[in-house]
């Protein structure tokens, strides 16, 4: 569904378009489309064109590699204020993960050459934009070392903290994914994840109602998480 507010109303909100002049406001304002989401619809796919960069203005999206024909690792999660294919302003002409609304979700279609030409010009929002994408190489590189080291606890242990992080805690993330979609930001099976999950609550390490998982021990939970 489209529909359409000012990029001034939204630089209120956000740190980084905050650092952008008036004139730059209305120049990527007129170089932007909005369009909103509903819960478990396709945003883009891995390997489609890349034409734009787009932006959360409200909601939460799941980042996802396709592995195999269905087999799927979940990387992150996008909230409000974060960049999507933030790489294709810089030449990747394909999405290299897909992306999908895992709420209704507001996002911002903003044309590349226009994001990089504020970019190139004011060095404050360029600075911000770049430092606010880098935690996404710390998150990549956390999803390898799980993956490459880590036993079955660890890695849900990882995931379970991730997700339940101070990040999301106002999206309070964890009513909107299902266990399968725990299990692959763990990179474990959905009945591996039931089972440790039951596990941890038992050793009273997390509280279990219905979908929502409330992580108690954190301490605990990072050790698990280390030793994997």
């Amino acid at each position: 569904m489209s529909t359409r507010s000012s990029c001034i109303e939204c630089s209120k909100s956000s740190k980084c378009f905050q650092l952008l002049y008036p004139d730059e406001l209305e120049f990527i304002n007129s170089r932007k489309t909005q369009i909103t989401y509903l819960k478990n619809e396709t945003i883009f796919k891995q390997g489609a064109f890349a034409p734009y960069v787009l932006y959360v203005m409200d909601g939460l999206v799941k980042v996802f590699l396709q592995t195999g024909n269905t087999k799927q690792l979940n990387i992150r999660l996008a909230k409000q204020g974060d960049f999507l294919a933030f790489s294709s302003v810089f030449g990747m002409n394909i999405y290299k993960y897909s992306a999908v609304a895992v709420k209704e979700s507001t996002i911002c279609m903003i044309d590349k050459a226009a994001l990089k030409k504020l970019i190139m010009e004011n060095t404050d929002f360029s600075a911000r934009i770049i430092t606010r994408n880098c935690s996404n190489e710390d998150r990549y590189l956390q999803i390898i070392q799980n993956i490459s080291h880590k036993q079955m606890r660890g890695k849900l242990a990882s995931a379970l903290l991730y997700l339940s992080s101070a990040e999301f805690m106002a999206e309070n993330a964890f009513q909107y994914l299902t266990r399968q979609d725990i299990a692959d930001f763990a990179s474990v099976t959905v009945e591996s994840t039931v089972k440790f999950i039951k596990e941890f609550e038992k050793e009273g390490l997390l509280k279990l109602r219905g979908k929502e998982i409330e992580p108690i021990d954190r301490n605990k939970l990072e050790e698990i998480g280390r030793k994997g």
